[in-house]
C-alpha cells in the first residue's frame, strides 16, 4: 500500500461529524422533560444495588462504613456525570457517548465507542432480566427455577448458564413491545415504577432508623466472639472468625476496606448515561439533560446511602445475608410481613432498571445506522416516531443473551463498555472545550500566523535562532488569548498522550506487587501525567455560554479518565477476551460496510473546506461552512 493510500485511510478513520447544535433529530418524538429524564436515570441506576449490593459490601468489605463507600462511588460517578451534562448541553442529539466521540475525536473511535455501548446495554439488559426472573421466582418459592432446571438445562459449563430462562425472555420482549409502542408511554410506565421503587426504599430507610440499634455501629470483636452482647448480637447465626470481623466499630476493615467497597459500589451508579442517550427526544435538551443528570445522581446517592445505613443499623454487619440482605434484616428485627413490600420494591426496581438499560440500546443502534456505520434498515422510524427496527433487533439480541447466559458472566462485559464510554466522554470534553469557534476560526488562524511570525522576527532581532514559527515555550505560554488551530491541536495531542500514560499507570498500579521498581515507575508516570495536564491547563478555552459547563477543567475530566481506566484494568482477562471477540466482529462490519457508507464521508466530500498552515508543521485546518450565518455548528480542526 502506497504512502498516499495509507494517508487517505488515516483521514477516513479520523473524519469528524458536523452537527447543528440547535437542531434535534426531527425524525424522533421530542416529548421528554427534565422530570422524565431524571426518572429514566433513577430507574436505570437505582436497581438491584439497593437491594443486594449494600449488604454484600457491608459484610465483606466495609462494615457500617458502606455508606461512605457509596458516597465515594457517587463522587467518582459525578465526574462522569459532569462531562455528560456539558456534552448533552453542547450536542443535544441522540447517540450519547457515540455521537460525542464522532464530533470530537473521529469516526473510528466513535464506532469503537458505539459498538462497546451496544455490548454494554445488551449484557446489562440481559443480566437485569435474569435478576428480575430470579426476584419473581423468589415470590413463588423457586418453583420456576426448578422447572427450568428439569426441562431446559444447558449442558455447556463455563460457556452458557446452567439452564435457559424463558421468564427473562418474556420480560425483555414485553418491554420491547412497550418501547415500540412509543417513548411517551414507556416514560409514563417508568415514572410509575420508579415512584413505587423510591417509596419502598423510603419505607426501608424509615424502618431502619426506627428498629435499628446504634450499638451495631460500635461492635467489639472480642465481645462478639464471646457472645456477650446479646442486645445487639444475633447468636443464631454462625459467628465469623476473628479475621472476618475486622477491628469492629463503624469502620471495622479500615479505610482500605471503604475504598475496596467503593470500587464495587461504583457499578451501582452505572445507568445514568441513559439520560444523554435520550437527549435527542427531550423538549429542551440543553436544560433537561444537565438537570436530569444532576437530579438522578443526587437521588440515587441519597437512596443508596440511606439503605446502607438502615441495613447496618438493623443487623450487625457480620450477620448480614449477602444474597438477600433486606428481607433477612426485617426477619432479624421481627417484621417478617415487611419482606413482601421489599419483594414488590425489588421487582419494581429491576423492572425500571431493565427498561432503563433497554431504552438507550436502540437509540445507539439507530444513531450508528443513521450515520451509515451500521446497516441502513436499522435507521427506520415508525409512524409513532420511534426507531422501530433498531428496537426490535435490540430486543431480539437481549432476549437471546438473557435466555442462554448467566448474570455473573455478563456483568464484566457491561462494565468494560460503560467505563470505555465514560472515558471517551471525558476526553471529548477536553477536546471540544479547547477548539476555536467556527466564527473565529479564520481570524484565529490569521492571528496565530502573524503572531508566530512576529515572535520569530523578535528572536532574530535579539540575535536568537528563529524557531520557525513554533517553540516549546508556547506549550506553556500560548501567543493567543483565544483558542487557535494550533492550541486545539496541542490539546488533542496532549489528550492522546494522557490516554497512553494513564493506561500505563493503571497497569503498573494494578501489578504493583509484581513489577520491580513499580514505585519509581508510578512516580515517573505521575510526573508525566501532571506535566501533560498543566500544558492543557495553559491553553485558552472557548468562551461561550452553555446550559452547563464542567468546572475545574482540565482536572475533573483527567481524574475521570484515570478512575475509569484503572477500574477497567481490574476486570478479569476472560472478560477482555470476550470483548476482543466482540470488537473483532465489529471491525469486520466497519471495514466491510461502515467505512464506505459513512454519511460523514459523503458530507466531507460535499462540504466546502479551507486549509491553512501554522509554522513548518503545516497543520491542516478544516472548517465546515454554515449554510446560514449565526448557526453554532460543532466542528473540528485536524
Amino acid at each position: 500500500m502506497s504512502l498516499a493510500a495509507l494517508r487517505g485511510l488515516g483521514e477516513q478513520l479520523v473524519r469528524l461529524k458536523a452537527v447543528d447544535a440547535d437542531a434535534g433529530d426531527a425524525r424522533l418524538s421530542r416529548c421528554l422533560g427534565p422530570l422524565d429524564l431524571a426518572a429514566l436515570g433513577v430507574g436505570s441506576t437505582l436497581g438491584a444495588g439497593a437491594y443486594v449490593l449494600a449488604g454484600a459490601v457491608a459484610r465483606d468489605d466495609a462494615g457500617p462504613a458502606v455508606l461512605l463507600s457509596f458516597c465515594i462511588a457517587a463522587l467518582a460517578s459525578v465526574l462522569a456525570g459532569l462531562c455528560y451534562a456539558e456534552l448533552g448541553a453542547r450536542v443535544p442529539r441522540t447517540g450519547s457517548a457515540y455521537l460525542y466521540s464522532y464530533v470530537a475525536v473521529g469516526e473510528l473511535w466513535a464506532f469503537i465507542t458505539g459498538w462497546n455501548l451496544i455490548l454494554s446495554y445488551v449484557t446489562g439488559s440481559s443480566s437485569v432480566a435474569r435478576a428480575w426472573s430470579a426476584a419473581v421466582d423468589e415470590i413463588f418459592g423457586k418453583s420456576i427455577e426448578g422447572f427450568c432446571r428439569r426441562h431446559v438445562p444447558l449442558n455447556a459449563p463455563r460457556v452458557l448458564a446452567e439452564y435457559a430462562d424463558p421468564l427473562a425472555v418474556l420480560i425483555v420482549l414485553a418491554l420491547t413491545g412497550l418501547l415500540v409502542f412509543g417513548v411517551k408511554q414507556a416514560s409514563a410506565v417508568n415514572k410509575g415504577l420508579t415512584c413505587l421503587n423510591v417509596l419502598v426504599l423510603l419505607f426501608v430507610v424509615v424502618c431502619g432508623f426506627v428498629k435499628g440499634n446504634l450499638e451495631n455501629w460500635r461492635l467489639n470483636p472480642e465481645e462478639i466472639l464471646n457472645a456477650t452482647r446479646t442486645s445487639s448480637v444475633n447468636t443464631s447465626v454462625p459467628l465469623p472468625s476473628d479475621g472476618g470481623l475486622g477491628a469492629g466499630g463503624f469502620m471495622p476493615f479500615g479505610f482500605s476496606g471503604v475504598l475496596s467497597g467503593a470500587a464495587t459500589c461504583f457499578y451501582a451508579f452505572v445507568g445514568f448515561d441513559v439520560i444523554a442517550a435520550a437527549g435527542g427526544e427531550a423538549e429542551d435538551p440543553r436544560r433537561a439533560v444537565p438537570v436530569g443528570t444532576a437530579a438522578a445522581l443526587l437521588l440515587c446517592c441519597a437512596a443508596y446511602a440511606g439503605v446502607a445505613a438502615a441495613t447496618t443499623l438493623m443487623v450487625p454487619y457480620y450477620a448480614l445475608d449477602s444474597s438477600r440482605p433486606l428481607p433477612a434484616a426485617f426477619e432479624h428485627v421481627g417484621w417478617e410481613a415487611a419482606t413482601r413490600a421489599v419483594a414488590v420494591g425489588s421487582v419494581s426496581a429491576l423492572s425500571t432498571s431493565l427498561l432503563g438499560s433497554m431504552f438507550p440500546l436502540p437509540r445507539i443502534i439507530y444513531a450508528m445506522a443513521r450515520d451509515g456505520l451500521l446497516f441502513k434498515f436499522l435507521a427506520r422510524v415508525s409512524s409513532r416516531r420511534t426507531p422501530v427496527n433498531a428496537t426490535l433487533v435490540a430486543g431480539l439480541m437481549s432476549s437471546v443473551v438473557a435466555l442462554l447466559f448467566d448474570t455473573k458472566d455478563l456483568v464484566a462485559l457491561m462494565s468494560i463498555g460503560t467505563l470505555l464510554a465514560y472515558t471517551m466522554v471525558a476526553a471529548c470534553v477536553l477536546v471540544l472545550r479547547y477548539q476555536p469557534t467556527p466564527s473565529s476560526a479564520a481570524s484565529a488562524l490569521t492571528v496565530t500566523i502573524e503572531e508566530t511570525e512576529c515572535a520569530a522576527a523578535e528572536q532574530s532581532a535579539d540575535g536568537a535562532q528563529p524557531e520557525n514559527g513554533f517553540s516549546p515555550r508556547q506549550l506553556f505560554v500560548p501567543l493567543s488569548a483565544e483558542p487557535t488551530p494550533l492550541t486545539g491541536f496541542v490539546v488533542k495531542m496532549c489528550t492522546c498522550a494522557l490516554g497512553v500514560l494513564v493506561c500505563l499507570f493503571s497497569v503498573v498500579a494494578s501489578e504493583v506487587g509484581l513489577v520491580l521498581c513499580s514505585a519509581s515507575a508510578l512516580c515517573f508516570l505521575s510526573v508525566l501525567c501532571l506535566t501533560v495536564t498543566v500544558i492543557m491547563c495553559r491553553q485558552p478555552q472557548r468562551r461561550e455560554k452553555l446550559g452547563f459547563q464542567v468546572p475545574l477543567l482540565p482536572f475533573i475530566p483527567v481524574t475521570s479518565v484515570l478512575v475509569n481506566v484503572y477500574l477497567m484494568t481490574q476486570l478479569s482477562r476472560g472478560a477482555w477476551v470476550r470483548v476482543s471477540i466482540w470488537m473483532l466482529s465489529g471491525f469486520l462490519i466497519y471495514f466491510g460496510y461502515g467505512i464506505r457508507n459513512s454519511s460523514a464521508a459523503r458530507s466531507n466530500s460535499a462540504a466546502s473546506c479551507t486549509r491553512g498552515t501554522v509554522g513548518p508543521e503545516c497543520i491542516p485546518l478544516r472548517v465546515r461552512q454554515n449554510a446560514s450565518a449565526g448557526d453554532d455548528r460543532v466542528w473540528e480542526a485536524h
